[in-house]
């Protein structure tokens, strides 16, 4: 037990670092820790059987269901296998005591997530010398693998970042965001790409995309066939997407404000005014992730001017409450708020690299571990994956727009409440919006729980079509309809008014295979008018195109 009382201290030791609570405040029930101990002291003299007895099974059995214990080298390797099987044990009886942990919910989750670290830190696949894998290839290679993995480490620490990817294989506006197009405008915010038409007439209402300010717009455009961009010009929509600048220094004093006016706000005006003369002046729009949230705050903004345009809203996995923000809540409280604040809060930057290491400790084993496993102890190159390659592809954020969203989002969650937040100099009342809304969440998202999601339907005014996808944040949306995987939940047929809660819809919804881009593509082709000749050119007199797509934006990397 006292390895198991080390690594608990360690843990405490983390958890009070973040700003959690002291060890006074992290208590267990007696009557639990005994049972805890009692359990784990049995399982560990079995397993000490195990390594002692000739006769007893290998305990590799007990290692085999995890996928970094279970190849041959492990279960050959006795000393190895019991290496891996301890560690499980000692793994599961910290998160059994994290679990049974008397505290407040944030405190709980909180300790949940330093436990995650440690643990996960702490496998032995992740070290040379315990790694039966790594050290079978060092010998076969004659040490070229040792000499590949230090010239992978090197790299790495060159570049500043994991390699998770082969990104020799990629080349944004080559093989990926290859969606053809013209950039028809731009600011110092963003470009404008208007996308060429595949069909010869289109929708009279034109598309505008906004997507998430803190990633690269190409999620949307990776490759043809799995291209939500190129879907819906498929579709007849005349499509177009902003394409955020990746922040310098000189837009460190950038603010929310900014990128609702003179981002979407701005953006859904050259839309409307290209699209002049061929529509009834009002766009369709669709945001993802912070890119919804940017949207319905313009959305808000253009109402309160009596100035609203937009004739629909489709949001993809998007926050408007935050009530309950899964596992990014470990991250926010009052201190580091206020450090952001201090740090921040009247300019700089939120570099892109700090931003990506935060997402990638929400999964350590998949998007840490992984890599430093086969990229250093392996020397091996990781195979080439398109959504890897936009992952490793981050963004920098200004730091005044960052401190303001930390605190009256996740932290205060005041965007919900009517007027408690003025946005682009008018009060913000999202139920004001009235428009037809297509509210997208997927149902295993650690980023925006889908029920989080849900809520959005009962705040924004407008009629409701709620969707869920299987799979997490980016593959329930990235999911092409002609591949028919997953499946996706609707409302069933004849329901006019969402339930208020996000679980009595589920229980009523109806399951169906594939694609949930379909259901959209019904949904959205009765807001998007009558069809028209395509146009021959992309923008107008006014705004002519300025460079090919996918633009210069999108190359900038942080």
């Amino acid at each position: 037990m006292a390895e198991m009382s080390q690594a608990w201290a360690s843990v405490l030791r983390g958890v009070n670092g973040s700003g959690a609570p002291g060890l006074s405040a992290v208590q267990v029930d007696p009557v639990r820790l005994q049972q805890l101990q009692q359990r784990y002291l049995a399982e560990f003299r079995q397993l000490w059987s195990t390594l002692l007895s000739p006769d007893a099974s290998n305990p590799a059995a007990l290692a085999a269901d995890d996928r970094r214990f279970s190849s041959g080298a492990w279960s050959e390797n006795r000393i190895s296998s019991y290496t891996a099987a301890l560690y499980l044990l000692g793994a599961r009886a910290l998160f059994d005591l994290a679990d049974s942990v008397q505290a407040d919910e944030p405190t709980r989750q909180r300790l949940r997530f330093a436990v995650q670290q440690w643990v996960d830190a702490a496998a032995p696949s992740n070290f040379l010398p315990l790694n039966p894998e790594a050290l079978n290839k060092a010998v076969q290679t004659q040490g070229d693998s040792l000499r590949a993995g230090l010239e992978n480490w090197l790299r790495d620490l060159k570049q500043g970042r994991l390699t998770q990817t082969d990104e020799s294989v990629f080349e944004v506006g080559r093989n990926v965001a290859t969606t053809a197009g013209q950039v028809v405008f731009e600011n110092d915010l963003f470009q404008l790409i208007e996308y060429t038409p595949l069909t010869a007439k289109v929708h009279a209402r034109p598309l505008l995309f906004v997507p998430p300010s803190i990633n690269k717009y190409y999620i949307l455009d990776l490759q043809p066939d799995n291209s939500l961009v190129r879907f819906a010009v498929e579709q007849g929509h005349r499509t177009f997407v902003m394409s955020w600048r990746n922040p310098d220094a000189s837009m460190g004093h950038l603010t929310w404000d900014d990128y609702v006016q003179d981002g979407v706000i701005r953006a859904m005006e050259v839309v409307r005014d290209i699209a002049a003369g061929r529509s009834d002046g009002t766009i369709n729009t669709l945001g993802f992730c912070v890119g919804g949230t940017l949207l319905t705050n313009a959305l808000a903004v253009l109402q309160a001017r009596g100035e609203q345009f937009a004739h629909s809203a489709t949001l993809l996995t998007t926050m408007v409450d935050f009530t309950d923000t899964g596992i990014l809540s470990v991250y926010v409280d009052e201190a580091s708020v206020a450090l952001r604040e201090r740090t921040l809060g009247q300019g700089g930057l939120m570099t892109g690299r700090e931003l990506a290491s935060a997402f990638s400790s929400l999964r350590p084993n998949d998007l840490v571990w992984n890599y430093v496993v086969g990229n250093y102890l392996k020397g091996e190159t990781p195979p080439p994956f398109d959504l890897l390659y936009w992952n490793s592809d981050s963004t920098n954020l200004p730091g005044p727009l960052f401190a303001w969203y930390l605190r009256n989002t996740y932290l205060e969650n005041r965007m919900r409440q009517p007027g408690a937040l003025t946005v682009a100099g008018v009060p913000l009342v999202l139920q004001s919006v009235k428009l037809p809304t297509y509210v997208y969440a997927s149902r295993e998202d650690h980023i925006v729980p889908w029920k989080t999601a849900y809520e959005t339907t009962q705040i924004l005014g407008g009629p409701m079509r709620f969707v869920l996808g299987a799979s997490g944040h980016i593959a329930g949306v990235i999911n092409p309809a002609r591949r028919n995987k997953r499946s996706h939940w609707i409302s069933p047929s004849g329901q006019r008014k969402l339930p208020t809660t996000a679980q009595a819809w589920l229980d009523a919804a109806i399951e169906h295979p594939g694609s949930w881009w379909t259901d959209w593509a019904g949904w959205l082709a009765k807001q998007a008018g009558p069809e028209i000749a395509a146009p021959r050119k992309p923008g107008n007199a006014r705004y002519k195109p300025i460079e090919p797509a996918p633009g210069r934006y999108v190359k900038v990397r942080a």
